[in-house]
């Protein structure tokens, strides 16, 4: 088989079966799949080291279970599994074995954890690459105890729980956890006793979306007994910093100070979580260390958790996050044309000033729909960038006449300090004679205004400046940030730490790992919370009532629970223009950056398309889904 794969360019002199030709197909799909998501460049020359797609972690395929396949062959000196990927490096000590293998495994057919079948695609490499976590330190004021209470306890407190009575109305906690609160307390732990409790469970595949506790309605401590299964928790830094923490059975969490407060907590819902292989490693941080990363089958896990309730306000050190501290409530749902339009400029004109720079800074890479879509148009084209930013579009296509606008005037600013044409203005009301474009862009711009009527009238101004025949593109960020089982960017860019990338060289001389600093990638999404029993406490709570036309604020780079909501822009570097911007501290407190929210409303499927559709002498010519975006292509008639 390996002649067939590894010199296509004498296939002509052998006759391929089906099943051959089929195998063919399946590798180079393979190959190339690796090439363009990945970056892994595969060799037609025979090498040690092997590129297994299809056998990764992310696909369900654990260490255990392919690493026994593999040493059928040969000796294996590395298998590399990075987190959440579909596939795995193998190393053979020799390239006779590798060679071996190539030829008895490709296309082999395998059951992974879940019981389904999965075949293998071999490809050579000349080195591994992966990308590795860069931080080691749990978030400031989390605490992990193992073995926090005995198996014997364990059956009690589970056996305790009745998941059929409705405990709302009891006004302590039950007796049969006061003395293992006690022991804690004695044996310093916790800080002092909780009065209210709450219990969840959570089958295989349940998860919790990312949240911060609500700072008025629990005091500083927030502890986390695991019973029956071990978990891995993710905290994540308002700075993206993803932290992946392994709470083992019978363990205990502790969140105080930042770790309470700043960082978010979730549970992402799979039936597999990825760990370290070596059994000496029980909790705290999942490493990337590839050579040392599996997959672990989750339990049925039962968690016990115990808060405070605060009876006068928070007054924590993290004033931009705290309900109790804010100064005033997040703006409710507009509903007339005129709340709307002060939502938007308080929550999008407002904040745009504010931070252009530092978005600017942020908006450099042009995207490869946009850029295809403005070098398609005829020569001499005259093209309108309604809500232009900081004009990244501008200069794409030097034989198109391009003109930009923005409501922002610190974004025009930075369009003309780049030498294009730019001015300020509204998108409702865009001082250009109808009919006289032949194109418009519109991009991440009508998801800012908060009604379908102005949504509607953003459309339509569009279309009066297109002459008869003219295009206009339109994208607009979507509620769907997983499309078709495949995250989009903004979900993948959820960064954990300053990494480093590494490679394996096909060199047996070669001893030392090629280091150098990069960021990492992990997915990570949010979940549907599970089955809970009802809290019992003492005492009130006062937390504020949140009213149901209030915003919600978004917590960054998670999936979107809301159509209308608040996305927080922390801004980088205007703390203190003589001070250098520090990268964040994983050991130690992190200075504060303003916090600003941005009004959205996200589009579900089908209704960017709707909205088209309500306009005159106007015609769909495309409609997709990009990374994240609806979009569509429209003609004026």
């Amino acid at each position: 088989m390996r002649s067939i794969a590894m010199d296509s360019n004498h296939q002509s002199n052998y006759k391929l079966s089906k099943t051959e030709k089929k195998f063919v197909r399946k590798q180079m799909k393979a190959r190339h799949t690796l090439l363009r998501h990945e970056g892994i460049e595969t060799v037609s020359s025979a090498t040690q080291i092997l590129v297994v797609a299809n056998g990764g972690l992310g696909n369900g395929v654990s260490r255990n279970q392919l690493l026994p396949v593999l040493e059928k062959f040969g000796q294996v000196d590395a298998l590399l599994m990075p987190p959440n990927k579909p596939y795995s490096f193998v190393r053979y000590k020799t390239v006779e074995e590798s060679m071996k293998a190539y030829d008895a495994l490709n296309g082999k057919e395998i059951v992974d954890d879940l019981g389904q079948k999965i075949i293998l695609y071999f490809n050579f490499v000349e080195k591994a690459q992966w990308k590795e976590l860069g931080l080691q330190a749990l978030p400031p004021g989390l605490m992990v105890i193992e073995e926090i209470i005995s198996s014997e306890d364990e059956k009690i407190l589970l056996e305790s729980v009745n998941w059929t009575e409705d405990t709302d109305n009891q006004n302590c906690l039950p007796a049969i956890y006061d003395s293992i609160l006690e022991k804690w307390l004695k044996e310093g732990f916790i800080s002092y006793k909780p009065d209210q409790l709450t219990v969840n469970q959570y089958e295989p595949g349940h998860g919790i979306p990312a949240h911060i506790d609500t700072h008025s309605a629990f005091e500083d401590e927030i502890v986390s007994l695991s019973l029956g299964s071990e978990i891995v928790m993710d905290f994540k830094h308002p700075d993206g910093v993803t932290v992946p923490v392994m709470l083992p059975r019978r363990s205990l969490l502790v969140m105080t100070g930042e770790s309470r407060y700043l960082w978010t907590h979730g549970i992402t819902p799979r039936k597999f979580d990825t760990v370290q292989a070596s059994k000496s490693h029980k909790s705290g941080i999942i490493t990337s260390d590839v050579g040392d990363l599996t997959l672990n089958k989750r339990g049925i896990r039962t968690s016990f958790t115990f808060r405070k309730v605060r009876q006068t306000p928070c007054n924590c050190g993290y004033p931009w996050v705290c309900d109790s501290q804010m100064k005033e409530p997040p703006p409710s749902f507009p509903e007339s044309d005129r709340e709307a339009s002060q939502l938007e400029q308080e929550y999008v004109h407002r904040v745009y000033e504010e931070i252009a720079g530092h978005f600017s800074s942020t908006r450099h890479t042009p995207w490869p729909y946009i850029v295809e879509f403005l070098k398609a148009l005829p020569s001499g084209s005259l093209v309108a960038d309604i809500g232009c930013g900081n004009g990244k579009y501008l200069g794409i296509n030097k034989e198109l006449y391009m003109i930009g606008c923005d409501r922002s005037q610190n974004l025009v600013d930075i369009c003309r300090e780049r030498q294009f044409q730019a001015f300020v203005c509204d998108a409702l009301a865009v001082p250009i004679r109808s009919g006289s474009c032949d194109a418009c862009i519109s991009i991440a711009v009508i998801h800012h205004f908060a009604t379908a009527e102005r949504r509607v009238a953003a459309l339509q101004e569009l279309v009066r400046l297109l002459r008869p025949g003219g295009r206009a593109l339109i994208y607009v960020w979507a509620m769907e940030q997983e499309y078709k089982k495949r995250k989009s960017k903004y979900l993948r860019e959820n960064r954990i730490g300053q990494g480093k990338k590494e490679e394996i060289h096909d060199d047996a001389s070669m001893q030392e790992l090629l280091v150098e600093q990069m960021p990492d990638l992990r997915n990570q999404d949010s979940a549907s919370s599970a089955p809970s029993i009802s809290d019992s406490q003492k005492g009130g709570c006062n937390s504020r009532k949140v009213t149901n036309s209030e915003l919600p604020i978004h917590i960054n780079r998670t999936s979107f629970h809301s159509q209308d909501l608040l996305v927080p822009w922390h801004l980088k570097g205007t703390r203190n223009k003589d001070k250098p911007i520090e990268p964040f501290d994983p050991v130690g407190s992190h200075d504060p950056s303003p916090v600003f929210h941005r009004y959205y409303h996200v589009f579900r499927e089908g209704e960017l398309e709707a909205a088209c559709r309500t306009l005159n002498n106007v015609s769909i010519l495309q409609s997709y889904y990009d990374q994240g975006n609806w979009c569509v292509i429209l003609q004026k008639v």
